[in-house]
């Protein structure tokens, strides 16, 4: 029966307009969670399998999504979903192993710092364990390893490690040749998030340059500054990658772009994405979701996807940052403004990112 309303056109159809869902077959969830988590059919499901400590504040979930998964290339994120307190959380985190643990052993890492004041991560410290299951997102993002060998640079900071520590596995396991450098900045040698990975691929992997730089072990702090850059042999050649703080990686794209390196060789991975300042006046409106005929006023202080769920309405989503474009859904009419960007939109029908887009004016979504 799951199978006949997952796949047949119809029945498709007809559980999208009764209950809102892209997957009919989600709507026995309830029942088939109590029988067995692994069997939901709205998101994939992950079976934490094991957890370990990387430093004091890190740690590394080694979950085992549903064979229906899709898989990763190195470099990316996936959504994961957590009920705290009886509310479903969604946050973005960073694949840290390499695609052949997923290809090999149908499981893959997620390495996870424990944020001040943070809801999810100290959530995830405390109480996630072996045995539990979490819903997992498909992967998303653009910070890919080049297809053909060449020479690399890494800039990271802190957590900003864990998608390189994929790319560099994934990249000593193919036996990339090409010159590879990481210069990794932590507060101390205790704060080295994958430090035996990284020690293991330096002994083995004869590309590999890695240079560690404990910024508060010295007499005096120690940053990033551009003396760093000319320990790396041929660094205006190398394609470069960048994943840390904002402020590090704002300082890396300067002062790699004075020494001549041009854009498109810049590659950056953000925590959270920057947002544009917008004009507050000229926000808000009337917002239709035509779909399920509910109309709402907005003041043009919240995104979208924000307003829909305030009106009880289920859209589906991912990364709540504009990423994973999982909230993608079509704009029949009106204009909306790209909170990344600043950008308004058109006035006539196009997708749009629910989780990105402020109403201007009035609003008609197909939702």
């Amino acid at each position: 029966m799951l199978s006949l309303l997952a796949t047949k056109p119809s029945l498709h159809w007809l559980g999208k307009q009764l209950f809102n869902r892209e997957d009919p077959a989600a709507f026995f969830d309830p029942l088939l969670e109590r029988i067995n988590p692994m069997w939901v059919r709205q998101y994939v499901p992950a079976r934490v399998q094991a957890v370990v400590d990387e430093t004091a504040d890190t740690k590394t979930f080694i979950l085992k999504p549903a064979a229906r998964w899709g898989g990763f290339v190195a470099g990316q994120h996936v959504t994961i979903d957590v009920d705290i307190d009886g509310v479903r959380r969604t946050r973005t985190f960073s694949l840290s192993g390499a695609p052949a643990q997923w290809k090999n052993e149908g499981t893959v890492s997620l390495t996870i710092k424990r944020l001040t004041g943070g809801l999810a991560t100290n959530w995830l410290h405390d109480n996630l364990a072996s045995g539990d299951v979490i819903g997992m997102g498909e992967a998303f993002g653009d910070f890919r390893l080049p297809e053909a060998d060449e020479p690399v640079l890494y800039v990271a900071g802190g957590s900003g490690v864990t998608p390189i520590l994929s790319q560099l596995e994934a990249m000593a396991q193919r036996g990339y040749q090409a010159p590879v450098t990481l210069l990794y900045f932590v507060r101390t040698q205790a704060d080295i998030i994958g430090a035996e990975k990284l020690h293991a691929l330096r002994l083995n992997w004869p590309a590999l340059t890695l240079r560690i730089i404990a910024t508060n072990e010295g007499e005096s702090p120690e940053y990033l500054k551009d003396t760093h850059f000319d320990d790396v042999p041929g660094v205006n050649a190398r394609r470069c990658y960048l994943c840390g703080p904002k402020g590090l990686m704002d300082l890396a794209g300067e002062l790699l772009a004075k020494r001549g390196i041009e854009e498109d060789r810049i590659h950056s991975t953000f925590f959270s994405v920057p947002t544009a300042t917008l004009d507050g006046d000229s926000l808000g409106g009337e917002i239709h979701f035509s779909r399920s005929d509910i109309k709402v006023t907005s003041e043009g202080d919240a995104v979208l996807l924000e307003t829909a769920e305030a009106a009880q309405l289920s859209p589906q989503h991912g990364c709540r940052m504009g990423l994973c474009h999982q909230c993608s859904c079509r704009k029949t009419s009106g204009t909306v403004v790209n909170r990344l960007t600043g950008r308004a939109s058109g006035p006539g029908e196009e997708t749009i990112q629910l989780c990105i887009s402020v109403p201007r004016g009035p609003v008609s979504v197909d939702l």
